[in-house]
């Protein structure tokens, strides 16, 4: 990596590229790593197999394993993320930092900012603004950022200052040692808390969504309800893993997608009866209703447990609020 302290960062952003092949009759009867490394020879078999367990890689239009055989004639489809190395420069965009020291910083991230840029969003996200921020950041991989939240979720993110933090935290975090606890409303009334353990990857059919797939990523979330409204759950929920949308999709996965959810969400739905005012709210809501509130974690310097918490942001502070009187009115 090639770091400029005056001006910027170099950074390895990724693209989405699509390969297609057919597999030859040639080839019939053999492993489909074996038949990845002939007919896609410019990459490594270690990277072409960590496509397949990542989902990356359909056999006419399915998943496989590494070791599975093809029997010729089938069609090859990859889409995977091509890395392209950008310079991100520090900008001047407003941080609510919760906690900084010399080992890290702790963000509560708004609405609507990206952490980390990417295709469509080079400029104008949370890394621009910790470089301005902490310019010594240009020494660490990736600005020092260890995890992220979607662009329409708040809440609290840690940044690691030195490269001794980073790898402690990203230790934690692959230990699944970190503490995050995130508030949620979702639609339909839950009974009862819960857990989903139910293994992520890339949806098979369109490849910019996340799914509950079979050969996918183990994936745990435990969720504890806080109230139940008349069609709605106001939901405290815990991952204890943190796959890409994780509780976006396994809320969907149970049938319980998160209110204003874009992607997941499906249908709006509206309570019978219910009032204009949320009525009004529930149609205007854009973005799913999904805030970190907690986050813990061992500090890298002290060796001591760390939490910190943060406030719900006013969009869903308000849709609870009409929720709540919603539910006193029917009663």
């Amino acid at each position: 990596m090639h770091v400029n302290k005056r001006v910027g960062w170099q950074f390895v952003m990724s693209e989405v590229e699509h390969f297609t092949a057919t597999v030859g009759d040639e080839l019939a009867g053999q492993r489909l790593d074996k038949i990845l490394a002939q007919l896609f020879s410019d990459y490594s078999r270690a990277r072409l197999q960590s496509w397949v367990s990542d989902g990356a890689v359909l056999v006419d239009g399915k998943q496989l394993r590494s070791k599975d055989k093809l029997r010729g004639g089938e069609r090859i489809e990859i889409q995977v993320e091509r890395e392209e190395k950008v310079d991100s420069q520090p900008e001047a965009i407003p941080l609510d930092i919760v906690y900084e020291d010399e080992a890290l910083l702790v963000i509560n991230k708004p609405v609507g900012l990206v952490v980390h840029p990417a295709a469509g969003n080079r400029e104008g996200t949370m890394l621009n603004a910790l470089l301005h921020h902490a310019p010594e950041l240009t020494l660490v991989p990736r600005a020092g950022i260890v995890h992220r939240i979607d662009k329409e979720t708040s809440g609290l993110l840690v940044v690691a200052r030195t490269l001794k933090s980073q790898k402690v935290l990203t230790e934690q975090i692959q230990r699944r040692e970190f503490e995050r606890e995130y508030q949620t409303v979702v639609n339909g009334v839950m009974t009862a808390g819960g857990t989903v353990d139910a293994a992520i990857g890339r949806h098979p059919a369109v490849r910019t969504r996340m799914a509950v797939v079979a050969n996918g990523k183990a994936a745990r979330t435990h969720y504890r309800v806080v109230q139940r409204y008349r069609a709605h759950t106001h939901l405290l929920v815990k991952l204890e893993t943190g796959r890409t949308h994780q509780i976006r999709v396994h809320m969907a996965h149970i049938r319980h997608p998160i209110v204003g959810d874009p992607v997941y969400g499906g249908r709006l739905r509206i309570p019978k009866g219910c009032g204009e005012a949320l009525n009004g709210v529930l149609r205007t809501f854009k973005r799913q209703a999904l805030h970190a509130a907690k986050l813990g974690l061992v500090h890298p310097e002290s060796g001591e447990m760390v939490h910190w918490q943060a406030p719900l942001p006013l969009d869903m502070a308000h849709l609870l609020q009409v929720l709540d009187e919603d539910l006193r009115q029917a009663e």
